[in-house]
């Protein structure tokens, strides 16, 4: 497999409409087949007014298919600290990041919006 257990992934939902709600996840993996992995970790729910996301209170588990164009899975390094995993906005961009070695920026090519 590709992804193994232990691994941190990102992952966006990809939104079929403009309307759609920004939903990324970012978890530990706690299980893997070919079709789907189980992740342990934190929803972000995008927040128009405030321009930014917004993290779910408690750590939740989701499932995520693999066989799937809807969503795109970013592996984070092994030593990311997922309680500290917050989206800042560094030189007009969104980036995801723990405050510490690991960020990624979410849109590199526009502005933060």
């Amino acid at each position: 497999m590709l992804i193994d257990v232990g691994e941190m992934l990102h992952v966006i939902e990809r939104r079929q409409f403009e309307s759609d709600v920004r939903r990324h996840f970012f978890g530990i993996v706690e299980g893997v087949q070919e079709s789907a992995v189980r992740l342990n970790g934190y929803l972000f729910v995008f927040v128009p007014g405030s321009s930014s996301f917004a993290r779910s209170k408690e750590r939740r588990t989701r499932v995520i298919p693999l066989v799937s164009s809807g969503f795109i899975l970013n592996l984070a390094p092994a030593d990311t600290v997922l309680e500290n995993v917050k989206y800042v906005e560094i030189d007009g961009r969104l980036s995801v990041t723990d405050g510490g070695a690991f960020r990624l920026d979410i849109n590199e090519f526009s502005s933060f919006r």
